[in-house]
């Protein structure tokens, strides 16, 4: 779960403006990783976010990223391929596995457009930021790994459209919820104020639990 570099960072850009939305980008990600799949009774999944320096201005190589986070670590041929010799309920519980992992992926630059939106106090719903806007907001990355997916578990373009859809609305209203919300910036608040390479799982799992409860 990768920030890439928009169009958008190549403007002159203030760099602590860039350091912000990435950190929000990223702590959407770690999240959704955590709340979403808690939520769904799905097992939890280990993650650390990366952090490197743009204070210099070479941009290029950039990346705060989470590494880890996914329920699904490789992607089989085709969905046939991968449930098999599952069982009635592994099947569902690996389509659950599909589903939170792409909901989790999108969260990150929906997170990120939500920061320029309420930044420069203009509106925001799914109507006003289709699919294709990610891209506008650090998604390139995830959005690639997406339709990775949506290959492998999907063979038919409109129902691949429909659950693309219906998982995109999910997304926005993880981070419409007010808890959510709060746990990213307090969590983006710690990635920007900390001098850390690495921020490990315990680490963010305590302060997005502590803000949770708060």
């Amino acid at each position: 779960m990768q920030r890439r570099q928009s169009s958008n960072d190549f403007n002159p850009v203030d760099y602590i403006e860039l350091s912000r939305k990435t950190a929000i980008h990223e702590a959407g990600h770690a999240a959704a990783c955590y709340f979403g799949n808690k939520r769904k009774q799905l097992p939890p999944v280990f993650f650390q976010i990366i952090i490197n320096d743009c204070s210099h201005g070479v941009y290029d190589n950039c990346t705060t990223k989470v590494k880890g986070g996914r329920l699904i670590h490789t992607l089989p041929s085709s969905i046939e391929e991968a449930i098999c010799n599952f069982s009635l309920n592994q099947q569902h519980a690996y389509q659950q596995a599909f589903e939170a992992d792409i909901i989790n992926l999108l969260v990150g630059s929906i997170a990120e457009a939500n920061y320029v939106a309420l930044r420069d106090n203009e509106p925001i719903s799914p109507e006003l930021i289709p699919l294709y806007a990610l891209h506008n907001y650090g998604g390139s990355a995830d959005l690639e790994i997406i339709y990775q997916y949506f290959d492998c578990f999907i063979a038919d373009a409109q129902q691949q459209e429909k659950k693309m859809i219906e998982l995109f609305l999910a997304a926005f209203d993880f981070i419409s919820d007010h808890t959510h919300w709060s746990a990213i910036t307090t969590l983006a608040n710690h990635i920007l104020t900390h001098d850390k390479h690495i921020i490990d799982y315990e680490e963010v799992v305590g302060i997005l639990n502590m803000r949770s409860v708060a």
